[in-house]
């Protein structure tokens, strides 16, 4: 199962990527998540102590594999060997890849750097053997026709607030013109407003697959640098829920 996660910034989504990841994987799974958020904290949300190093900042490998003369690039760069060589095993034994960010001209147009982190998603998503959860910034900036169509579910984190759904809302509209098809939201820090939000999602077609209520544990677990799933609580309690839900709406693992 291929899993996406996005969210407005802020919203939880990363502290949700790194709970659910660890949760699959003992479950038996092998399991590789993938930082593809430009703030790169899905490591402390693993309890990875020491990361991996950004994909971006080898750039002689980068260019070795996707750059070419004159300035052109190859649009097949070889990254089959990468997960391999760069991912990290944490707890779990989950595997982590961070991808780090690519610094785009004026135009927004394709670079090496560009070419290769597309490249390498194309290959997890639709050529490796593993669950994949890929914690995304909020718009799908990082994928393509040719990747979409590998990935089982986008969820997408919101919490109370009008602004959390409206960018839920727009995830959604740019998800659709690169066809992906199904959607479920996260209802993270919730409380009394989960019905009003539920009818909000409605009304952009996102059905709600769990809620995950405020829970001061999240707090406390960031402040003594430990992954969300080491502390337990309420939250982790609802995570688990939403996990199980997801393998039995895909029935893929």
């Amino acid at each position: 199962m291929k899993i996406a996660i996005s969210g407005k910034g802020g919203v939880g989504k990363t502290t949700i990527s790194g709970t659910l990841a660890r949760l699959l994987s003992r479950k038996g799974y092998d399991v590789l998540a993938i930082d593809a958020d430009p703030s790169m904290n899905l490591a402390s949300a693993l309890g990875i102590k020491n990361p991996p190093k950004p994909l971006t900042d080898f750039k002689e490998l980068i260019d070795e594999r996707a750059g070419g003369p004159a300035g052109f690039f190859k649009l097949n760069p070889k990254v089959d060997d990468i997960v391999e060589k760069f991912g990290v095993t944490g707890p779990d034994n989950v595997k982590l890849l961070v991808m780090g960010t690519v610094e785009r001209g004026g135009s927004g147009c394709m670079c090496p750097a560009s070419s290769f982190l597309k490249a390498l998603l194309r290959h997890v998503i639709l050529n490796l053997n593993s669950v994949v959860v890929l914690d995304m910034e909020a718009g799908v900036e990082h994928l393509g026709r040719g990747t979409t169509r590998g990935i089982d579910i986008m969820l997408i984190v919101v919490e109370p607030g009008a602004r959390s759904v409206e960018t839920a809302g727009r995830i959604v509209e740019l998800a659709r013109q690169i066809d992906i098809r199904k959607f479920g939201a996260v209802i993270n820090k919730a409380g009394g407003e989960v019905k009003e939000i539920k009818i909000r999602l409605d009304g952009y077609g996102i059905p709600v697959i769990g809620t995950i209520p405020y829970d001061t544990a999240l707090v406390q677990a960031d402040m003594e640098n430990i992954a969300p799933i080491d502390k337990g609580g309420a939250a982790l309690e609802a995570i688990k829920e939403i996990c199980e839900r997801l393998i039995k709406q895909e029935g893929k693992l």
